[in-house]
């Protein structure tokens, strides 16, 4: 998921799912064994497709093809998509394990990118379909749970924690760490820094919808920076007081796309708009992808790709 909103407790349910009339148990984040196990052959999932309404039950594989395909660019490097097949893999059975979209569509997962991960079978290719089946069943787990795989765009240089780049409310995960990345030769311009201008009035609304209410805005500054530069805590002065917010919150809310991040620069208001200037692309937690696709050229494989941005997390296969 790259432009996720922090997330609520994790409950301590079992996911449930038929197939062929055979109920699977996913597993179930909290508990201190068996909630990764190996499954006699590959699960089929339903899947909320966002565009039609409709809902499509498919092979949990076909789901992750399209996931990859909707994740990462095209003619990227065959191991930068077997890596993110391993993320969305792993992403997708976390998210199943806690219930899914179940509460919701009344289905395991839905192809909406705010709720779950994109997806886009339009632009599945062969290198696509051979970088998930040489990944096929291999999911990310800690101690025997799986985990939450997050991953965004471009890291800027250094990957951060899940409180400071996701404002995340539970405790911080053992698997998440922040490393420091070289300079990237395949990063595009406008993620290595990026500028970005929004009008005060949608500002202002946007500080609303958030239940922030300073009146017209006059002042806007970083108040606070985590160990990785990234700003945390935003101040706004207006005509009614002045209040503190979260960055990431604040970015989600506005634009994620324009404001791409939260490592940011520059950040004041200059006469009707509150100007910007940062770098990287997206919440900058665990896998960074044109990062990944860096690593791929110079000839790491996936399950090294992915190892590099997590933590002492094993890859096991759990269907053949």
């Amino acid at each position: 998921m790259r432009f996720g909103k922090s997330t609520g407790a994790i409950v301590a349910a079992i996911a449930l799912v038929t197939v062929g009339g055979l109920v699977l148990l996913l597993g179930w984040p909290g508990s201190d064994e068996g909630s990764v196990r190996k499954f006699d052959k590959e699960p089929t999932i339903s899947v909320y497709m966002k565009e039609t309404g409709e809902k499509q039950d498919m092979p949990i594989e076909e789901y992750v093809t399209g996931v990859v395909a909707g994740e990462m660019k095209p003619n990227w490097p065959l191991e930068a998509y077997a890596a993110q097949a391993i993320l969305a893999r792993s992403f997708t059975m976390e998210f199943i394990s806690r219930g899914g979209t179940r509460a919701k569509h009344g289905t395991d997962i839905s192809t909406d990118h705010e709720e779950a991960q994109a997806y886009n079978a339009a632009n599945i290719t062969p290198i696509i379909r051979r970088a998930v089946e040489m990944t096929r069943g291999e999911v990310m787990t800690y101690k025997d749970q799986y985990i939450r795989a997050w991953f965004h765009s471009y890291s800027g240089g250094q990957t951060t924690s899940a409180k400071e780049g996701l404002n995340f409310r539970e405790e911080e995960p053992p698997y998440i760490r922040s490393v420091k990345i070289k300079a990237n030769p395949y990063a595009p311009a406008d993620v290595k820094e990026w500028h970005a201008t929004f009008p005060l009035t949608e500002v202002q609304k946007t500080l609303g919808e958030m239940g922030v209410d300073v009146g017209a805005i006059q002042e806007a500054k970083i108040e606070r920076k985590g160990k990785t530069g990234r700003a945390t805590e935003l101040r706004f002065k207006g005509t009614n007081g002045s209040k503190v917010v979260s960055a990431s919150d604040f970015r989600i809310a506005l634009d994620a796309m324009t404001m791409k991040s939260t490592l940011l620069s520059r950040f004041q208001v200059q006469g009707k708009n509150l100007t910007m200037t940062g770098k990287g692309f997206g919440h900058g937690v665990g896998l960074s992808q044109w990062d990944a696709h860096m690593l791929a050229k110079e000839g790491k494989n996936p399950e090294e790709i992915v190892k590099f941005f997590f933590k002492d997390i094993d890859i096991k296969k759990i269907w053949d």
